[in-house]
């Protein structure tokens, strides 16, 4: 069974640093691509950052384009998010998730973590 478990939310000044985690289990050889989501009060759910497991080829929303970067340890099972230059307006909980090959879409999510920047 795939879980997926972030942590290192918090909260962070602006322009200040954080570094998210995703610690991933039961992944299959079918997993594709791992991504980053949020989703902050009355918004609707934005993809943050995507990476392709096997390439590590990534993509970024332009809203963090420059400032946060994705990355994987395939070894480990871990996705990560590093946040820099941080804005009150990148406040929300940050969600991962896996897409399989072949759905088209993510197929499993994390609880999520609160990731909260202050002015």
């Amino acid at each position: 069974q795939v879980q997926l478990v972030e942590s290192g939310g918090g909260l962070v000044q602006a322009g200040g640093s954080l570094r998210l985690s995703c610690a991933a289990s039961g992944l299959p050889l079918s997993t594709y691509a791992m991504g980053w989501f949020r989703q902050a009060p009355g918004k609707e759910r934005e993809n943050v950052a995507r990476i392709i497991r096997s390439t590590g080829s990534t993509s970024y929303a332009d809203s963090v384009k420059g400032r946060f970067t994705i990355s994987r340890d395939n070894a480990k099972n871990t996705m990560y998010l590093d946040m820099n230059s941080v804005k009150p307006e990148d406040t929300a909980v940050y969600y991962c998730a896996v897409q399989f090959y072949g759905t088209g879409s993510y197929d499993y999510w994390g609880q999520g973590t609160q990731v909260t920047v202050s002015s």
